[in-house]
């Protein structure tokens, strides 16, 4: 790393907010700054041909799955995700290649004079900068994976080719609503005049919420779950083989490299999605590129921290699911492979509501409480005092470091020692 981007992303972090680190006194009510900032850099979202991603858990899985596939099919695909875990440039990609420091210093030196007049957020800023990247650098398409919500959510001045709802679940009810219908409006905001969407998941409080704005946008609706469905046939700890049903009768047979049953619904709606671009003419997507990229989305996209094994002796799980929806998943996930011990290390926010998260855990497995190093991090010692009324008896540690070391230094070579809670946890030790 350059001193000049050090440089760079000191004042980055410094100078403006940043929701993953601060929480919602960095959430904007509008798209104002964003628009502002995209017409000074030429309205480069008008010259991108996207794919738009959003949902509360599985957007980034789904994201990343559809950019491997269009990379092996051989088009020129820019990625933009977000958070990142330790290097601001993994929000920014080309092909599984993050962009150079040279064009962060680049972008953020010719725009300081409009940062200070315009006071973007963190988000907006970056947005932006990966729209001008991708334009510069020629992609023929763009994934772009919403930050938070949608309706309001920076990524949103985009007209994609083809929106993208995986599934709706409880998380940022403070910003989005504490109903799942009212969560589901703020993520149906991506919806777009005469653009198709797809929905990954289906439930009756949502649907009706989908359709209405479909309808009101005059946009084609598929619920995914309800048109196709994925079934495991194999797997191991290297590969999952998997029938796609697609419209319940053709079948089409993948290997991936994606690891959990949780993956299941991420690839159902990836598939759907990559088969109705296809299908439809908007996007050629060949089976044999499918095939291929499916295989390997973890290197082809570089896609880290989702049910990723570290180490065998003993299993050591790397997951940054971080909500009600995501530690549902999980936790029947880990309880399927379990045979000795479960020793978990947990860390989260102080925005999370814990009344949601820690009832799902299991009160048979042994904790060990960290904080996240950033500003939003609960503080270990109040997360085991509440964690307590939950009947989750655990130990605290300063850092996720140490909380890793000692429970891999307990565990015995048939026990699983689980990583989770938050995303920022997980980016410490991945």
């Amino acid at each position: 790393m350059s001193a000049k981007y050090q440089e760079t992303l000191n004042y980055l972090f410094a100078q403006l907010p940043m929701y993953q680190r601060v929480g919602s006194v960095a959430f904007k009510k509008d798209l104002t700054n964003t628009l502002a900032l995209s017409e000074i850099a030429n309205n480069p979202h008008e010259k991108l041909k996207c794919i738009h991603v959003a949902g509360t858990n599985g957007k980034g899985s789904v994201s990343h799955i559809i950019a491997a596939v269009l990379q092996t099919q051989g088009y020129k695909v820019g990625l933009y995700t977000s958070p990142h875990y330790k290097d601001f440039r993994e929000r920014i990609k080309i092909n599984g290649t993050y962009i150079s420091e040279e064009a962060v210093i680049e972008f953020v030196e010719n725009n300081k004079k409009h940062f200070e007049a315009i006071n973007p957020s963190f988000f907006e800023m970056t947005v932006v900068m990966a729209y001008d990247y991708f334009v510069n650098q020629q992609v023929d398409y763009a994934i772009i994976e919403v930050g938070l919500g949608g309706r309001l959510d920076s990524t949103n001045i985009i007209t994609p080719l083809l929106s993208v709802i995986t599934n709706i679940s409880y998380d940022h009810t403070d910003m989005l609503g504490n109903t799942l219908s009212a969560i589901a409006f703020e993520k149906a905001g991506i919806i777009k005049h005469n653009v198709p969407v797809i929905i990954g998941e289906t439930h009756p409080e949502t649907e009706p919420v989908f359709y209405n704005v479909a309808k009101e946008k005059n946009a084609s609706i598929l619920f995914a779950e309800k048109e196709n469905e994925v079934i495991v046939l194999e797997k191991s700890w290297n590969n999952t083989n998997i029938n796609f049903r697609l419209k319940k009768e053709t079948n089409f047979q993948y290997t991936t490299d994606l690891k959990g049953d949780y993956q299941l619904k991420n690839l159902n709606t990836a598939l759907t999605a990559l088969h109705y671009l296809n299908n439809n003419i908007i996007i050629k997507v060949d089976n044999e590129a499918l095939s291929k990229g499916l295989k390997n989305v973890i290197g082809i996209a570089k896609l880290i921290g989702r049910f990723q094994v570290i180490d065998t002796n003993p299993l050591v799980i790397f997951d940054s699911a971080h909500n009600e929806g995501g530690l549902k998943v999980l936790m029947k996930e880990i309880n399927e492979i379990a045979n000795g011990e479960l020793y978990i290390v947990f860390g989260t926010v102080k925005d999370k509501d814990l009344t949601k998260v820690l009832p799902i855990l299991p009160k048979n497995a042994k904790y060990y409480f960290c904080k996240a190093d950033i500003p939003r991090g609960l503080d270990a010692g109040e997360l085991n005092n509440t964690a307590c009324n939950y009947g989750l008896v655990g130990k605290v540690f300063k850092n996720s470091v140490e909380a890793l070391n000692e429970a891999k230094k307990t565990a015995n070579k048939n026990d699983i020692v689980l990583v989770t809670g938050s995303i920022f946890v997980v980016a410490e030790l991945v």
